[in-house]
């Protein structure tokens, strides 16, 4: 660790008398050595940043290329290799910063002595150019002398200089209302500035001990230019936020190739698309009316959707006897395009008046809960807007219901698709055009656990007899109009429910098993462990010796708070007593809905529970209970998301109920769970999952996530807000994107169809 700077400070940052005579000297030194390379530039750039300053209440700390104030510079594992500073090509100077490969090399400013009081400050800031070709990760943290410290994590772009600006306090998106902040950097006032979204921790203001930039990890030397370090007082949140909206939903900063500028666009468009979709459903490979595949070796037809394994492959096989690869689309819905307007009417640069046509589209709403979703969000209630529907009034004069329906299924048709996959319009099931999916919304008075993951909700209590009574209402609902409707392809259990945490930590592998110990006797799951062991043990001193515990008596489980010891190769039957649990939790969950869907609704597949997060007792369970496994894979292949080899294992169909690839450069701001750089990599990354899909022979389909792109600012449920659709918000398709769908889609059947040879079917 090198020091580069030492010079008399107080508290406040300012120099003494001393330290600036000091400093002035070396100033001037430096301004020599400048004039002789650029007369001028230097000066310039030194009184516009100074009367910059002065307009944007902004106090200079330090600067790198003429340090003047008191500030004690350090290095990690980095280095200033140049004394002096380098003009840019926009006539600004900085200076070069050098990390080295290492763990986290950087670069840390603090004062000659005590601390800086910011107590009235709201930004630190960095004016700072990356020096390489392309983006860099920087790691910015702020210390206070009490120990607490703020961080923030930044992707510096390539490009002429910014100035980084750090909230001295704990932010996010979310404080916003969404999932992911507006892009930077951001031109405010003539400056580009680049406002960190995101900053965890906390600080103590009246006594900021020390600055640090770092990089994380580099594999080689990346260099940044650095100059001035400030603090400010001002509050430019809002002003990040403003007017960010245009009046057709689309982010009012940025271009891109089919952005709405006018009605008369959006009515031009409809004729072009209806003489492509026309042209590609004539197109269709050869099917029966349920979409299964004919002219290869049918199977025997039962009415109903089923599963079937002939020569190593599993299938889906139509109601008509045609193998079925399930090419489906979440979310083909009008319910989840609208975004919340009350309190932050800024960000949005025109919104109907009380009395226009559009007004009808928006209402009044309350998202707000206490699951980790929508923890922390603001602006989760109130009065809110859908674009979609407002666009779909342009486009077509009203908002029909019937001929959305209609339309929507022309598109998914023509670009490949044969199933409407959850959370997709209820009403599609009267059309009888598209085989379609359900979930199954058991909500009810049981008891819960929490496994500290929890972001749809706590994990619901099986043995609670409430549960199986809600589960009895929920399946009878559901299969109430479908009982023998050949075009539903079945019924999902539930939708990611928090099983596990980290694989990785025992406390979240088995987060399940110690939450239920830690809770009270009235938890039905409580007690069914505990029968568990004492049923194995017999009593506490054999229960004391299979742990390594010293548990006095039997009646101290019983107490809330009990802490379960950690799994350990010395006592071997901790982690096997876990599993046995889990094992009869996922069991007792699984069977219950088994049963009642096999009461309620015989003909029809019970397609799983949509895994996001699994343990392998809830994936085995699955199995034994259910017709298909179904996960939610947000990997760039399939098998990146499970272990497949474990699957084949349980020899069971497999259905990837959501997976997609998102992108930043087509408005909404966040890339989704699996994002790609731009949208001209979305189509590729479609068709490489697609095809390793159909590698998998246990695989039957693959469900996009999801029909529309969702709202600048936020779907009303949590927040979200990427752009993951096939269809903007303007209701106009992502042409490259659905042409690329379409060839990958279309080119199914010419691979199925090769592996339906004759022959007798497996039995499984």
């Amino acid at each position: 660790m090198g020091v580069l700077y030492t010079q008399p400070s107080c508290q406040c940052g300012r120099s003494t008398r001393s330290g600036r005579d000091h400093a002035v000297s070396r100033g001037v030194r430096f301004v020599k050595v400048k004039r002789r390379l650029q007369a001028g530039v230097l000066l310039s750039a030194l009184l516009g940043f100074c009367s910059a300053a002065l307009a944007t209440e902004r106090q200079e700390l330090f600067n790198f290329v003429r340090p003047l104030d008191a500030v004690q510079v350090t290095t990690q594992d980095a280095e200033l290799p140049n004394r002096i500073g380098e003009p840019t090509p926009q006539g600004e100077v900085l200076r070069r910063v050098t990390f080295h490969p290492a763990a986290q090399p950087s670069l840390r400013l603090t004062p000659q002595s005590g601390s800086w009081d910011w107590s009235q400050q709201t930004l630190v800031s960095l004016r700072l150019q990356n020096a390489m070709d392309w983006a860099l990760t920087l790691d910015v943290r702020v210390e206070s002398s009490d120990g607490q410290r703020l961080s923030t994590r930044i992707a510096l772009p390539a490009g002429p200089a910014q100035t980084l600006l750090i909230p001295l306090k704990a932010t996010s998106p979310r404080d916003q209302g969404m999932r992911a902040g507006v892009p930077m950097p951001w031109t405010h006032k003539g400056q580009r500035l680049l406002l960190a979204d995101t900053v965890s921790g906390a600080l103590d203001l009246s006594k900021v001990s020390a600055v640090s930039v770092s990089i994380p990890q580099p594999k080689a030397a990346q260099q940044i230019l650095i100059s001035q370090f400030a603090v400010s007082s001002e509050q430019l949140s809002a002003a990040a936020y403003a007017g960010i909206v245009d009046s057709y939903g689309q982010f009012t900063r940025a271009d891109w190739p089919g952005k709405v500028k006018n009605d008369e666009q959006l009515q031009q468009a409809i004729g072009q698309e209806q003489k492509q979709l026309q042209g590609w459903l004539a197109e269709r490979p050869a099917q029966d009316k349920f979409a299964g595949w004919t002219g290869g070796q049918p199977f025997e037809a039962s009415g109903f959707f089923r599963t079937e394994k002939r020569d190593g492959r599993w299938y889906l096989v139509t109601p008509e006897g045609n193998p079925f690869y399930s090419l489906g689309v979440n979310a083909v819905t009008t319910q989840q395009s609208a975004t919340y307007v009350e309190g932050r009417e800024a960000m949005f640069s025109a919104l109907p008046q009380t009395g226009d046509a559009l007004a009808a589209y928006s209402g009044t709403a309350d998202s707000r809960s206490d699951t980790g979703a929508n923890q922390g969000r603001a602006y989760a209630s109130g009065r809110w807007f859908d674009f979609y529907k407002a666009n779909l009034h342009r486009s077509y004069g009203q908002f029909d219901p019937t001929a959305w329906r209609s339309r929507s299924q022309d598109r998914l048709q023509a670009w490949g698709f044969n199933t409407l996959g959850g959370w997709s319009e209820a009403a599609f099931a009267g059309d009888a055009r598209m085989p379609f999916t359900l979930s199954l919304s058991i909500r009810g008075d049981y008891a819960t656990i929490s496994t500290g993951v929890d972001w749809w909700g706590a994990m619901p209590d099986p043995f609670d007899p409430r549960f199986a009574m809600a589960t009895e209402r929920a399946v009878a609902i559901a299969s109430r109009d479908h009982r023998d409707n050949p075009w539903l392809l079945g019924y999902f259990a539930d939708n990611e429910l928090a099983w596990a945490g980290s694989a990785d930590d025992p406390h979240g592998r088995y987060a399940l098993a110690y939450a239920t110990l830690r809770l009270t006797t009235d938890v039905p799951a409580k007690r069914a462990f505990l029968k568990q062991l004492r049923d194995k043990y017999r009593n506490h001193n054999g229960l004391s010796r299979a742990w390594g515990i010293e548990l006095q008596a039997w009646e101290l489980m019983e107490d809330p708070g009990f802490q379960a010891p950690l799994p350990s190769a010395e006592f071997p039957a901790i982690e096997k007593d876990m599993q046995a649990f889990l094992r009869l939790y996922a069991q007792t969950y699984f069977k219950t809905i088994a049963d009642s869907l096999a009461w309620h609704a015989p003909n029809h597949l019970l397609l799983g529970g949509r895994f996001a997060s699994s343990i392998p007792e809830a994936v085995h369970a699955c199995a034994e209970f259910c017709d298909v496994l179904s996960f939610n894979f947000y990997t760039r292949e399939p098998q990146h998301g499970y272990d497949f080899a474990a699957l084949r294992q349980l020899d069971k169909p497999v259905l990837v109920s959501e997976f997609h690839f998102g992108s930043r450069d087509r408005g909404p701001f966040w890339g989704g769970v699996a994002e790609v750089y731009k949208e001209q990599e979305r189509g590729p990354a479609y068709a490489h999952f697609l095809s390793k899909a159909l590698e998998e022979r246990l695989i039957v389909g693959v469900h996009w996530f999801q029909y529309l792109d969702q709202p600048v600012t936020g779907r009303l449920l949590d927040g979200e807000n990427g752009h993951l659709g096939l269809v903007a918000i303007t209701d106009r398709p992502w042409q490259g994107f659905v042409k690329a769908v379409r060839n990958a889609n279309l080119d199914v059947p010419n691979v199925l169809l090769k592996s339906v040879p004759a022959g007798a079917p497996e039995k499984p």
